[in-house]
């Protein structure tokens, strides 16, 4: 008889079936009639199945006869052994492939070989099955977590550690995966069926809402009728609302080269008509001439509202930038060259409102337009730029006398891929003219960025100011107003700068506005020339080699610490000038009735700020005009050895000069540090720390005392911060094309309007100094202090007047 083929066709009937497996042992397995099966065997296969989990250790022939048979109720295999323990036949195939079967720790397997027996001796008793040691199934269950599926080599290693065959750390390791898979299975089907349990009561429940309405308002059982009048024209009106906002999505993907995600209300019944605070349609196109929409300041802004600004924000923002490549690319008539601004150019209005017709309306009553244009090199990259451009901090650094203050409102687009391309801000900054009689342009504006070439950037700006109504008007708005940047390829960048702006021109004194009408205090010119020596100025300080003006031997960090203060101190010098708010100043009444005694005075409290000295600070300002060219009045302001004419600090001699730090090549821009020379024992040795800058439009001149300990300090790279000072100084521009000069200046001295047009070139000059009249911030201003401080600026004018050979 074959063994192996009673247990494929006698005992299991297929290798599919159950998972028992029969061992059998045999005295001589070269004698198929010696071999001896238990009759029972089919009940003993069907009790094998019914219970997977029992362990049994049938012997047949106990009382000496030739053979036994051994079945364990195991999963998915069965085997056939002698009493060697060699394998002669296997039920089932697929307990070769290890990682498709498995089982579980709680099985028992054969723990040794069966002991030899002799045919002419009878059969010993068989060894019993055991379970494994806690010790070997707590290092089986290690190695299972580490390793699901060990190989052979693993397998006999384990075995060996383990003194276990190999086949038996097969088997575990079987029906370890076995059993992890089903409590897997076991999990999961749970989780469906709650799952399911839930999805089941949902759909209950939005069955018996579809059977019983509840009404929105009234919380009633709803009616089911037709609809009514109102609410069909309501969904016609979100109908048309969502066409216009896919509409500008559309629009945005073909200027900025994808979409821009706009919110879309819950509800399609969440607008009123006749309630939506809109006045017209707005449209922003080129030759359109709607006015924008203006929502009342009195309703709370929705969420309708918001997504409807956005889209209008981005219209507006490509609209304007539209208008600005045209004007930028467009020559004459458009613009027309203007001598008297060295080469600048200035806007025909005439051709303008022929060719454009403004986004943001027409032009309100009694304003004036100021457009010019301006076409440069910088040495500065067109991406460099750009995210200068677009970093409120950063802008104002670069443009110092120009920006008073500036912040980033809302960020509507952050650009495209991780670049500023399509980036869309709105803005909030004040510009300034350092005088008492030019007022601060206050501008509320979006900023759009866009890349349209390789290396070419554009950055446009527009008011947004006339959107919302406010209780109070603005006197100036921009028109679309920016720069289109260039990369060269020395490293340079072509810049073409524009700028048009709509303001109040009665705000401004008519000694300034030839200056503002020509463009040369906020025109695209001022721009430029001022990007210009900033630029400078960096690549300057990021270079390895000193310049050979600076004949002191400052570390980098010196110089890098000296450089931040005189920066503070420029600041803090045109805040007071302009009254920014930066600072919160009381306004005083002003002095003078004169063009020439005009003096603005302001103060304020000086409180835990470790820049400044605390106390009561009076800041004094003036404008005067002078018949001397402003080239001279700067060389004359900046002169350490003339300083003595005008300076009281300077105890009657000439200042030496202590250090000097190049902040471009024309050589008034720098910053210096002098000492006056004592002249007696009596006197105590000072400090004076001096900012100097010039460009073709004007010069500023700002100095501050400042202590020799502190300045050994930050000389020697410490922080600046803590160096208390109080800057005073001078601003120095162009009378502007046009200006009546001095016979101007009588005119208004005597009541009358400007004389007749006799042109006499000069200079504006503004003086101003920040004075610490009181120690204690607590303490109360006196008419003695504003009387020292009038008398102080009235003094240096005079000095500066009879050194100049200006009396008259």
């Amino acid at each position: 008889m074959n063994f192996g083929d009673f247990l494929d066709n006698s005992i299991i009937g297929d290798g599919n079936g159950g998972g028992a497996r029969i061992v059998t042992n045999s005295n001589n397995m070269r004698s198929n009639n010696n071999m001896s099966i238990s009759t029972n065997l089919p009940s003993l296969a069907k009790s094998m199945f019914n219970s997977p989990r029992l362990s049994l250790a049938l012997q047949t022939g106990r009382e000496g006869g030739p053979g036994g048979v051994a079945v364990m109720a195991e999963e998915n295999y069965y085997e056939a052994n002698d009493n060697n323990n060699n394998i002669i036949g296997r039920g089932n195939r697929e307990e070769e492939q290890a990682e498709s079967r498995s089982g579980s720790d709680n099985l028992e397997v054969a723990s040794g070989d069966d002991e030899d027996a002799d045919n002419d001796k009878p059969q010993r008793k068989r060894k019993r099955y055991h379970r494994h040691t806690p010790q070997q199934i707590q290092q089986l269950e290690s190695l299972f977590k580490e390793c699901p599926h060990p190989d052979e080599k693993q397998r006999m290693e384990l075995s060996r550690r383990l003194c276990l065959e190999t086949r038996q750390v097969k088997f575990w390791f079987q029906n370890r995966r076995t059993q992890m898979k089903t409590q897997l299975e076991r999990h999961e089907n749970s989780f469906l069926r709650q799952e399911n349990d839930k999805l089941r009561a949902e759909n209950m429940s939005i069955r018996e809402a579809i059977m019983n309405p509840i009404c929105t308002t009234c919380s009633g059982p709803a009616i089911i009728g037709e609809v009514s009048f109102e609410e069909q024209h309501l969904r016609i009106e979100n109908s048309r609302l969502k066409d216009e906002l896919h509409r500008v999505n559309a629009l945005a993907g073909k200027f900025i080269g994808g979409p821009i995600s706009l919110p879309l209300p819950n509800s399609t019944l969440e607008l009123q008509v006749g309630n939506n605070g809109f006045r017209a349609k707005p449209d922003f196109g080129v030759g359109i001439s709607n006015p924008l929409p203006v929502l009342p300041h009195t309703r709370q802004t929705t969420g309708i509202e918001m997504s409807f600004d956005r889209s209008v924000y981005l219209e507006l923002a490509l609209a304007a930038m539209d208008e600005l490549i045209k004007m930028a690319k467009t020559d004459d008539p458009l613009w027309l060259r203007n001598r008297e601004l060295c080469g600048g150019e200035v806007l025909n209005h005439d051709e303008y409102m022929r060719k454009f017709t403004p986004c943001i309306g027409l032009k309100p009553i009694n304003f004036v337009s100021e457009g010019s244009r301006e076409t440069g090199m910088v040495i500065i990259n067109s991406l460099a730029l750009v995210e200068t451009l677009m970093d409120s901090n950063k802008w104002a650094e670069m443009f110092p006398c120009l920006i008073a203050s500036t912040s980033t409102i809302d960020v509507i687009s952050s650009g495209v891929g991780g670049t500023r391309n399509g980036a869309i801000q709105l803005m909030r900054s004040e510009l300034q003219v350092l005088s008492p009689l030019v007022p601060i342009r206050e501008f509320k504006f979006l900023r759009f960025c866009k890349q349209h070439a390789e290396g070419v950037w554009a950055v446009v700006d527009v008011s947004v100011d006339t959107i919302r109504e406010t209780t109070t008007f603005p006197n100036c708005r921009r028109l679309p107003s920016g720069c289109v940047v260039q990369d060269m390829p020395n490293g340079y960048s072509k810049i073409t700068w524009v700028e048009h702006v709509e303001y109040d021109e009665s705000v401004v004194h008519q000694l300034y506005r030839p200056l503002i009408n020509a463009g040369m205090g906020f025109g695209a010119q001022k721009w430029v020339v001022t990007l210009q020596r900033q630029c400078e100025c960096l690549a300057i300080l990021m270079s390895s080699a000193v310049p050979s003006r600076d004949h002191t031997a400052l570390t980098p960090s010196g110089r890098r610490s000296m450089l931040k203060l005189a920066q503070r101190m420029t600041n803090n010098f045109c805040s007071g000038v302009c009254a920014s708010s930066i600072h919160k100043w009381n306004k005083l009444n002003c002095v003078g009735n004169n063009v020439e005694d005009y003096v603005r005075v302001l103060t304020r409290k000086s409180v835990d700020d470790p820049g400044e000295p605390p106390g009561i600070v009076v800041n004094a300002a003036t404008s005067v005009w002078l018949p001397v060219s402003p080239q001279r009045l700067f060389d004359f302001l900046r002169d350490e050895q003339l300083r003595s004419e005008w300076d009281i600090l300077s105890n009657g001699g000439p200042m030496q000069e202590m250090a000097h730090i190049a902040k471009g090549q024309d050589h008034g821009n720098c910053v210096s540090l002098l000492r006056a020379n004592v002249m007696n024992a009596s006197q105590n040795s000072m400090l004076i720390l001096q900012e100097t800058c010039t460009d073709a439009l004007g010069s500023l001149v700002v100095y501050a005392p400042v202590d020799i300990p502190s300045m050994h300090l930050v000389m020697n790279g410490g922080d600046s911060a803590y160096v208390a000072l109080l800057p005073s100084g001078f601003s120095i521009v162009p009378d502007g094309p046009g200006s009546h000069g001095l016979n101007l200046v009588k005119s208004l001295n005597n009541g009358l309007g400007p004389g007749p047009d006799k042109r006499v070139s000069g200079s504006l000059l503004t003086v101003a100094f920040q004075i610490l009249v009181n120690s204690l911030p607590t303490a109360k201003l006196t008419l003695e202090s504003v009387e020292t401080v009038n008398n102080l600026i009235s003094c240096t004018l005079q000095k500066i007047k009879g050194a100049l050979h200006c009396e008259s």
